[in-house]
């Protein structure tokens, strides 16, 4: 784990690098683009840059107009705004017509931090998961950010990247490659599981190495994908450790430990437990306070671990 960069700071980089590839790219922010650094790309190709103003129900209208018309647009704004205020617009203009939309909004999770609770976003997965025909990418750091953008730009239908504001490490090399519906094996173990995504996948191996002290060999899966969800992959590590941890920076109703919970109570069942948010919204404050306060540190999964194979 290196230098760190926010997931938020792949969107704009991105975006320039696939229009100077030929990509029919677009971008549609409302009135957030410094934040969402859509700016970027604005300033590299103003014509291809449309800020509706702070109006996200129009902005994915006009993001399907321009994917009907043969353009593959981005739209930026907070996720709090981007999924929860035009929820419509995502159902029945993008989902339901099967268009080329693809939400890239930043600021998801508790890490938005001082934001508080009506900014920090901990139900975007669920509603975007639900959505028939919506592909759901929550990258763990800025290179798998940056893939996921590239994925999503290049192949057609809805997508649903969730990005972040906080800086988080930097895990994988320049090579790295999305793929979509397979979970990333980013530490090999035996006694337990830790299936994370996002944020939390740093966390994840903090606790691996808190666990490896008392001989815990934890399993770390990068689950970047959460729908479709590498079920199998899941599985089979659920199958090999006999128990599994899930670890996400959302309500643990509706995201990762729900989708998990649904694949291993068909295919492997084991003990589960769920790190993630319970059934609260959030709250102001700086982001490794945040972390601390919702139980999501990787001392708290390492706790939450051993708990859990003590019970099994």
């Amino acid at each position: 784990m290196s230098d760190r960069r926010a997931t938020r700071e792949a969107l704009g980089e991105t975006l320039i690098e696939l229009a100077n590839e030929g990509i029919a790219v677009v971008a549609v922010d409302a009135d957030l683009s410094g934040s969402t650094t859509t700016a970027r790309f604005g300033t590299a190709f103003p014509e291809r840059f449309f800020n509706v103003g702070i109006a996200e129900q129009n902005m994915i209208g006009v993001a399907a107009g321009l994917a009907v018309e043969g353009m593959v647009p981005f739209t930026g704004s907070f996720a709090v705004f981007a999924t929860g205020r035009a929820y419509d617009q995502v159902r029945n203009s993008v989902c339901y017509s099967g268009l080329d939309v693809k939400l890239a909004p930043t600021h998801a999770g508790i890490t938005v931090g001082p934001d508080g609770g009506s900014h920090q976003m901990l139900e975007d997965i669920a509603l975007m998961r639900v959505l028939p025909g919506m592909r759901v990418l929550v990258p763990a750091d800025y290179v798998a950010a940056k893939a996921a953008i590239r994925l999503a730009a290049t192949t057609p239908g809805p997508f649903y990247v969730r990005l972040g504001r906080a800086g988080v490490p930097v895990l994988y090399g320049d090579d790295h490659r999305f793929e979509l519906d397979r979970v990333r094996v980013l530490r090999e173990g035996i006694h337990i599981t830790l299936a994370a995504c996002g944020v939390m996948v740093e966390q994840a191996l903090v606790a691996a190495e808190q666990l490896a002290l008392d001989g815990i060999h934890a399993e770390v899966l990068d689950v970047a994908t959460i729908k479709p969800l590498d079920a199998q992959g899941i599985a089979a590590s659920a199958r090999k450790t006999g128990a599994v941890v899930t670890c996400e920076e959302h309500s643990v109703i509706g995201g990762l430990g729900s989708a998990v919970a649904e694949a291993l109570g068909e295919l492997a069942p084991v003990p589960l437990a769920r790190i993630g948010v319970r059934d609260v919204f959030g709250t102001s404050g700086e982001p490794a306070e945040l972390m601390a306060h919702f139980g999501l540190t990787g001392a708290d999964i390492a706790r939450a671990a051993r708990r859990l194979l003590e019970r099994r």
